[in-house]
C-alpha cells in the first residue's frame, strides 16, 4: 500500500445524504461543490447519485460519501434506504418556492434524531422572487436547533461553506450496536412499506 492510499484510509468517512423536494437544486449544489460547475436546466435525479469528496477544515479532514437523492414523490419511499447510517443530512429547499420549505420540514421530521441536519435555502440569486422569509426560517431553525445556510448553486455562494460547516460539526462516532440494529429495522420497515 502506498503512502497516499494509507493516508486516505486514515481519513474518517462521513455518510452525507441530500434530501429535499424535486427541483430545489440538490444536484446543482453537489456539482458546484465537487467540480465548480453549474449546469442550467439539468435533468432530475432518478433514484440517487453517489459522490465522494474530501473536505478539510482548520480542525479536521473528513471524506464525505454523498448520496444525492431524487426529490420526486414517487422515489420518496426509497429515501430511508439512503439515509440509513447517515451521520449528516443536507436538507435543501428553494427560497423562491414556499412549498419546498414545507417539504424540507417533512424531510427533517423523517430523519432519525442522531443525524446532524443542515438546512439549506438555495437559489438566493433569485432574491426578488423569494417566497420564504428569512424570519420564518430563523424561527424554525431556532426551535429545532439546526444549522442553516443560504446558498446559490448558480453563483457558488456559500456552497463550500455548507460542507465545511458540516465537516466541523458532524459527530464522527459510530452508532452503538443497539442503535445500529434499530436503524436497520427502521430502514427495513420503510422499504417494505412500498
Amino acid at each position: 500500500m502506498n503512502r497516499s492510499t494509507e493516508m486516505m484510509n486514515q481519513i474518517p468517512s462521513v455518510k452525507l445524504v441530500l434530501l429535499g423536494d424535486s427541483a430545489v437544486g440538490k444536484s446543482s449544489i453537489i456539482t458546484k461543490y465537487a467540480t465548480d460547475t453549474f449546469v442550467e436546466g439539468r435533468e432530475a435525479t432518478i433514484g440517487a447519485a453517489f459522490l465522494a469528496k474530501i473536505c478539510a477544515t482548520e480542525d479536521r479532514t473528513v471524506k464525505f460519501d454523498i448520496w444525492d437523492t431524487a426529490g420526486q414523490e414517487r422515489f420518496r419511499s426509497l429515501a430511508p434506504m439512503y439515509y440509513r447510517n447517515a451521520a449528516a443530512a443536507l436538507v435543501v429547499f428553494d427560497v423562491t418556492n414556499y412549498n419546498s420549505f414545507i417539504g424540507a420540514k417533512r424531510w427533517i421530521d423523517e430523519l432519525p434524531s442522531d443525524v446532524m441536519v443542515a438546512l439549506v435555502g438555495n437559489k438566493i440569486d433569485l432574491e426578488t422572487q423569494r417566497q420564504v422569509s428569512t424570519e420564518e426560517v430563523q424561527e424554525y431553525i431556532k426551535e429545532n436547533s439546526l444549522l442553516y445556510i443560504e446558498t446559490s448553486a448558480c453563483l457558488g455562494t456559500n456552497v463550500d461553506h455548507v460542507f465545511k460547516e458540516i465537516a466541523r460539526n458532524v459527530s464522527l462516532r459510530k452508532p452503538s450496536r443497539a442503535r445500529q440494529i434499530e436503524l436497520d429495522k427502521q430502514a427495513q420497515r420503510s422499504s417494505c412499506a412500498c
